[in-house]
């Protein structure tokens, strides 16, 4: 008999967020899909609609890929245009996969889906190597400060398995991975087509004594990603229930950027500057004894002070840079060009305000991750170094150190369209 489901363990299971990336045809799809079918996170009847669409594509074996391909764009191509999220899980942790287009014309969208990745796989085809697609996946991955890169070795099968080609990838990529910024990167030969290595030990390489890559998303270590040492709490509303039996409730509410928050703590609010102690902390199932990123909650303090959207509550003694000229390394993400001068409307964490663009400082060449002083014209799916000034002071830490109060985006004010996400430097 099968044991119990308990809703609360689910609810309370780790989330690891993982994002795919690769060159077009290095198998992300279809790596998903085995991961899903052996992991048996797919019924019955999405197996057997894919084994027919297979047939009628003529298709030898059963196409995985044509699970997560959901556009009708994608699977006429075969190759993947939009973020495609799915979801599923082990006994051990929750996942949300976002398979991302390989593209160079798609990089807003990896963008889009890395920007709150624990984890990124990098697909390498064994008989091409490290290319240059490979090379500017690993670059925004960096930028993008994903604390966690694997980077899956596939097509095994197409090169006899070959413990030499899978070290010669591994030295090739050793000499450019200097240049990044990622704190862990670990590499797995696969064959996402014949399942090698993605939840089952392989047979064909006992030479690589690694875990499969099931195994690794289940337990690296992703409890120390977040900031637990700044305390970071920007507040999105204000709960007011004004019923009989909380006449008198006053709560802040929004999600935990930083640091760990207990009742009893000395905060401060900004940007008003006052202080005050957290005389309780409210969730959805009850009060608890201390919050911590990712956690969303209520805090009631002692003090009336008065709050509003947009305001951050922290430490006195360990408060963000509060400035109104920022530098940012700027993801272009709209066909409309960034504009020296333009003016934009700005949203950091909970807050939204105007900005204007008063330098645009170089380009990144996305192929050479050279910088190009010369050339400021910044367009669709482009990666450059501006800097704002904003109408009113932000409360932003870098982006290294953290990835919700560091980043920015820039809307377009008469369409409401997303223009660009920035990382603050």
């Amino acid at each position: 008999m099968s044991e119990e489901f308990n809703s609360d363990e689910y609810i309370n299971m780790e989330l690891l967020r993982f994002t795919t990336a690769g060159s077009v045809d290095d198998g992300k799809s279809t790596l998903i899909g085995r991961l899903l079918y052996d992991s048996k996170a797919i019924f019955e009847d999405q197996y057997e609609a894919v084994k027919v669409a297979s047939e009628k594509r003529g298709e030898e074996y059963v196409n995985l890929a044509l699970l997560t391909d959901g556009l009708r764009a994608e699977r006429e191509q075969g190759i993947t245009i939009d973020v495609a999220y799915r979801y599923f899980s082990t006994p051990r942790r929750k996942f949300i996969i976002a398979d991302t287009p390989g593209h160079i014309q798609y990089t807003r969208n990896m963008v889009t889906g890395a920007s709150t990745a624990n984890l990124a796989l990098i697909l390498v085809d064994a008989r091409k190597g490290i290319l240059e697609q490979t090379r500017r996946h690993a670059f925004i991955a960096s930028l993008l400060k994903i604390p966690h890169v694997v980077f899956c070795i596939n097509k095994m099968d197409l090169v006899d398995y070959s413990e030499e080609v899978y070290n010669k990838i591994i030295e090739d990529f050793k000499s450019f991975s200097t240049k990044l910024e990622v704190t862990d990167i670990r590499f797995v030969p696969i064959s996402a087509l014949k399942g090698d290595n993605i939840v089952d030990r392989s047979q064909n390489m006992n030479w690589y004594q690694g875990p499969t890559l099931l195994y690794l998303l289940e337990t690296i270590h992703i409890a120390s990603d977040f900031d637990l040492v700044n305390c970071r709490f920007p507040v999105q509303s204000v709960i007011r229930p004004f019923s009989d039996e909380f006449h008198d409730y006053r709560g802040y509410a929004g999600r935990v950027s930083g640091g760990i928050f207990k009742p009893g703590d000395t905060v401060m609010a900004l940007p008003s500057g006052f202080t005050t102690t957290i005389k309780q902390i409210d969730t959805f199932n009850g009060s608890i004894e201390e919050a911590y990123p990712p956690m969303s909650v209520t805090l009631l303090l002692q003090d009336e002070i008065d709050i509003s959207r947009g305001d951050m509550i922290v430490r006195e003694n360990n408060v963000p840079q509060v400035d109104q000229d920022i530098d940012v390394m700027m993801v272009w993400m709209n066909e409309k060009p960034l504009k020296l001068g333009g003016k934009y409307s700005i949203r950091h964490t909970t807050k939204e305000l105007r900005c204007l663009i008063k330098d645009i400082k170089y380009k990144v060449d996305i192929n050479t991750l050279h910088r190009n002083l010369e050339d400021k014209n910044i367009g669709l799916n482009e990666i450059a170094r501006v800097s704002i000034r904003t109408t009113q002071p932000l409360f932003f830490d870098k982006y290294k150190l953290n990835r919700i109060t560091g980043s920015i985006i820039l809307i377009d004010e008469g369409t409401n369209e997303t223009l660009g996400a920035g990382m603050i430097i």
